[in-house]
């Protein structure tokens, strides 16, 4: 494939030998080899130039992707003996980026002294390749998309509140028993996402009630642990107060399923040691017990 996509640039078996070292026999040989296996007319020859055919253009275009990811899976292989160094820039949200991202990446950069990381939080959906990211983290389901992606975990929800709110408002049961709760509103959820998930299906159903909205999870724990209300924020932020009593974890029946935690990156970056290093450190990390 090599020798007939150096024919084929060159655009003669003379150029071709002696960019690649062979007689002109050889490369020669190489291209019948080709037609025989293939059977199949790649190049019609004359006198004075070489011409594609159909099939051989189509062939042309193929070996150069075959010859390409060859040369990237063997660069990769040689980079992967290094050891993970220079600087990676990660995207990933406020919340989940400053509670959870942030105590993972401290420790990674004292195994890994070489790499320096630029974390950037916010909640939009950042275009990765042109605002420069290595990676970014995203939860919940992905759409197809010209990235790799791979789960490093699951998200975990959990609907709590104190023992002063529930003794005061009563235990709901049922979804439907929130329509006389303060359901404390997260500003960040979107249209299809949070209460609205648990209200799917009810009839007549409004809007639940709320006094406090915010679009930071650790100003709704601090109203919940109040008696505001109602949370319903991930898991992970409340552990500690669940382990405590001071929120109580209610509806587990009707809780939102666990979303994916997924690590996003372009394709060109997969072989990188400081990438491929940065997420198995994630992956071992989130999912370790706390």
């Amino acid at each position: 494939m090599q020798v007939f996509i150096a024919v084929v640039e060159f655009g003669s078996f003379t150029a071709a030998a002696n960019a690649l070292r062979l007689s002109q026999a050889m490369v020669s040989k190489h291209i019948n080899t080709l037609e025989d296996r293939l059977g199949s007319t790649l190049l019609n020859r004359t006198t004075r130039r070489l011409h594609l055919t159909e099939i051989g253009s189509n062939y042309y275009q193929r070996c150069k992707e075959i010859i390409r990811q060859v040369e990237e899976a063997e660069a990769g292989a040689e980079i992967m003996r290094g050891s993970p160094k220079g600087s990676l820039k990660v995207s990933a949200s406020i919340w989940f980026g400053a509670f959870a991202l942030a105590p993972i990446i401290s420790d990674y950069l004292l195994q890994y002294p070489e790499v320096n990381i630029n974390l950037d939080l916010s909640d939009r959906f950042v275009d990765i390749i042109d605002e420069g990211f290595d990676v970014a983290i995203r939860i919940g389901e992905l759409q197809d998309s010209m990235y790799i992606a791979r789960q490093l975990s699951l998200f975990e929800l959990a609907i709590c509140a104190s023992p002063a709110y529930l003794a005061r408002a009563g235990m709901p049961h049922h979804p439907a028993d929130l329509q006389s709760h303060q359901c404390l509103g997260f500003t960040n959820w979107r249209n299809h996402s949070g209460w609205k998930i648990l209200q799917q299906g009810a009839v007549g159903r409004k809007p639940l009630s709320s006094r406090f909205d915010s679009n930071n999870g650790q100003a709704l724990r601090a109203a919940a642990l109040k008696g505001i209300g109602i949370i319903m924020m991930p898991k992970v932020l409340m552990t500690e107060d669940l382990e405590k009593g001071t929120l109580v974890e209610v509806l587990k029946a009707y809780t939102p399923a666990p979303r994916p935690v997924n690590a996003v990156y372009p394709k060109e970056k997969q072989t990188t040691p400081k990438l491929t290093a940065f997420i198995e450190f994630l992956t071992e990390a989130l999912n370790s017990p706390h």
